[in-house]
């Protein structure tokens, strides 16, 4: 088989079907892959803070067992949630006496990928070969033979394979391939509320490098202006990993001088206070690429021998930080049906790609459900659902302040461990209307050590970026 794609979800794809087939062929466009945690070119969207939640976390470590003990060696932070979480939801701010029943992984997006792509490697019967462009598919709209690839040399030759998984990514170009060859059109949801990303690394104050939980200052969506959101995450290397985004009408800037000026306009100016306190390493990078983007595979006749997996089947607005989780849980939806069927049955490529669509739906319900009510989004207007959904799951931020029940249920799905259709359950339903049990929290619950780090003098004056990162 062959696997289009050296990033997450194609090293994931591999590690999937590796045990159920002869070989698996990884073709990756970039003439080198890293062999340490670094940035590749053609993944700009790793200059951004990333979240792994326990759900994709998990997924990752039953494909390849050992790979979260391999982060934390280098490094990676295993964060608990709720208690490592200070979170100030459109309903107020969280509080963190709940007992932990999750977690996620802290770590930069470098660290995860190269961790898993080194695991994969050493699978006996899967290899790479770079510098591989992708021109198209071999076949007809009844099966896929194989891939059309131009090398280093500028020279096509054709790949066989019985199996073709495209992992591509974002610039896919599998509909138009699939036309090529006859196939079907497959059909395209979007919607974009034109989110900017601006992230930048800072070195974590002294005593905050580890044990530090993450800061989310998420947007609300039912005021009528454009979103803003600010996250602090604890990656390796004893550095702060600071991503502030905004909606069209509120992007952050790409000026140094002005990024933490941005962290003060988010709803609480809590991580403009830490980062006031802490000295930038890095230079501020901007990413656009954000819209949900839906290409509804599981509903064409795909011909045999073609699935479509991660971003390049559905693509999500990192703001949720569920993209790598998707992946790594439609990855392991592939490998349960592998074990149950073989990869040339007949339907095999068709099963697959819906078992892939569900946890990606998932992920998409919880984004484009709050995307759609920023002002200027694409992809149409909230339904009379949408508002009432978004009414619900107010309701449930508010419940969750002061209802353990509600906490879990709500971190369950958040962390991709559990479907969504738990919110709809019997006794959460009744906790909903019952409202939560405390009063709401006039600030952040902060811990000794995290109040100490605030009450710090600041480094630099409110609002300005020290000029030169680093120094």
């Amino acid at each position: 088989m062959v696997v289009l794609g050296g990033g997450l979800a194609g090293t994931l794809a591999a590690a999937a079907l590796a045990p159920h087939v002869r070989e698996v062929l990884v073709l990756e466009h970039d003439s080198v892959l890293p062999e340490a945690p670094a940035p590749r070119p053609r993944l700009p969207q790793a200059a951004h803070a990333h979240i792994l939640w326990a759900g994709g976390a998990d997924a990752m470590e039953e494909l390849l067992p050992g790979v979260t003990a391999e982060w934390l060696a280098a490094g990676a932070h295993r964060i608990p949630i709720p208690n490592g979480m200070v979170s100030f939801s459109p309903a107020g701010w969280y509080r963190r006496s709940w007992p932990d029943t999750h977690y996620l992984i802290g770590a930069s997006r470098n660290l995860i990928d190269w961790a898993v792509r080194a695991r994969v490697l050493r699978l006996p019967n899967v290899r790479v070969q770079t510098g591989s462009k992708v021109c198209g598919l071999e076949g007809d709209a009844a099966r896929v033979l194989g891939v059309v690839v131009r090398d280093a040399q500028d020279e096509r030759r054709l790949v066989a394979a019985d199996l073709v998984v495209d992992a591509t990514g974002r610039g896919s170009r599998s509909t138009r391939w699939l036309r090529d060859i006859g196939g079907p059109e497959v059909r395209e949801t979007v919607v974009d509320a034109g989110v900017r990303y601006a992230s930048r690394r800072y070195r974590a104050p002294e005593g905050a490098e580890t044990n530090w939980p993450v800061i989310h200052i998420p947007a609300d969506p039912r005021q009528d202006r454009p979103g803003l959101f600010a996250t602090i995450i604890s990656i390796e290397n004893g550095q702060w990993h600071v991503s502030l985004s905004g909606t069209r009408g509120g992007e952050p800037s790409a000026g140094e001088d002005l990024f933490e000026v941005f962290a003060r306009r988010v709803r609480h100016p809590l991580v403009a206070e830490l980062l006031a306190r802490a000295e930038p390493v890095s230079e501020v990078s901007v990413f656009t690429r954000t819209a949900n983007r839906r290409r509804h595979f599981e509903q064409a006749a795909l011909p045999e021998g073609f699935i479509v997996l991660g971003d390049a089947a559905t693509s999500l607005n990192p703001v949720y930080g569920h993209g790598m989780s998707a992946a790594a849980r439609g990855a392991v939806a592939l490998r349960d049906l592998a074990r149950r069927t073989s990869l040339l049955s007949p339907g095999f490529s068709s099963k697959a790609q819906r078992a892939i669509a569900r946890p990606a739906a998932a992920a998409w319900t919880l984004a484009v459900g709050q995307d759609r009510f920023y002002p200027g989004a694409v992809g149409g207007k909230p339904s009379l659902v949408d508002r009432l959904g978004a009414r619900y799951v107010h309701r449930l931020n508010h419940t969750a302040i002061g209802n353990a029940m509600v906490v879990r249920r709500l971190t369950d799905v958040m962390t991709m461990r559990r479907p969504a259709h738990i919110l709809g359950l019997p006794d959460v339903l009744l906790a909903a209307l019952l409202g939560s049990r405390m009063p709401l929290l006039d600030g952040p619950e902060l811990m000794p050590r995290e109040q100490e780090v605030l009450d710090r003098p600041p480094l630099r004056s409110a609002g300005a970026s020290a000029a030169e990162p680093g120094k």
